[in-house]
């Protein structure tokens, strides 16, 4: 039998729980004793899980829009170049683009999955050899099949990604009692703490700064003495 290996770093795992997925679907769900990543089983649900992108739970979007609109425009104040051009990587509707480019920064959108409605005409496409300066990535970590591939994919277009994701706690709790798995709309399936990005960072040769919770900035920045 073949064992089930990390997502992350490719070292066997093991199972913590189960858990009912999209109300019907038994999943269970491992963790990694070296990176600390907690991972469902191969995600044979996803494709009914993405009938719709935007979860209808998801009721915090606007919000976070917001907020993310003040961290992203502090962080490049103080530490990128403000005249520089940026990505927003798994955008949805468009809205923290159009919010940035309100606020004067040279954003462009992009999202395989959901509808540009707010953000039309700033779509982002490689071949126009645009040089981002920060990629930011928001609450899309958690969704990511090959996290570990996709993060390479993404130092492609930027070597500087301001990322939203929860860390999971330490124990993993059941999902009785942590909201972030999502198990009603099971579009969540990995889950990091502070050492899977530090792993992630050692790998590519970056330094990881976090605000210890939901807030993340991989960099080859030294940001700290």
């Amino acid at each position: 039998m073949t064992s089930t290996v990390c997502r992350i770093c490719s070292i066997p795992v093991s199972e913590v729980f189960s858990s009912t997925l999209l109300k019907k679907y038994s999943v269970k769900y491992f963790q990694c004793s070296q990176c600390g990543y907690v991972q469902t089983e191969a995600p044979f649900w996803l494709e009914e899980a993405y009938i719709t992108s935007i979860n209808n739970s998801d009721t915090g979007i606007m919000m976070r829009s917001f907020w993310h609109r003040n961290i992203a425009s502090t962080l490049i104040y103080f530490l990128f170049n403000q005249k520089g051009q940026f990505l927003d990587y798994g955008g949805g509707y468009g809205v923290f683009v159009r919010l940035m480019r309100d606020a004067g920064f040279e954003f462009y959108w992009q999202d395989k999955h959901t509808e540009n409605l707010f953000a039309k005409g700033f779509e982002f496409s490689k071949s126009e050899n645009l040089s981002i300066e920060l990629l930011t990535c928001f609450e899309a970590f958690e969704h990511f099949v090959k996290p570990a591939v996709e993060l390479e994919n993404l130092l492609c277009i930027s070597r500087n990604i301001l990322l939203s994701t929860e860390f999971i706690p330490d124990p993993a709790p059941p999902p009785s009692k942590w909201w972030y798995y999502g198990v009603e709309h099971g579009q969540h399936i990995g889950f990091f703490r502070k050492k899977t990005f530090e792993y992630l960072a050692k790998k590519n040769n970056l330094r990881f700064y976090t605000n210890g919770q939901n807030i993340h900035l991989l960099t080859e920045k030294r940001l700290l003495p």
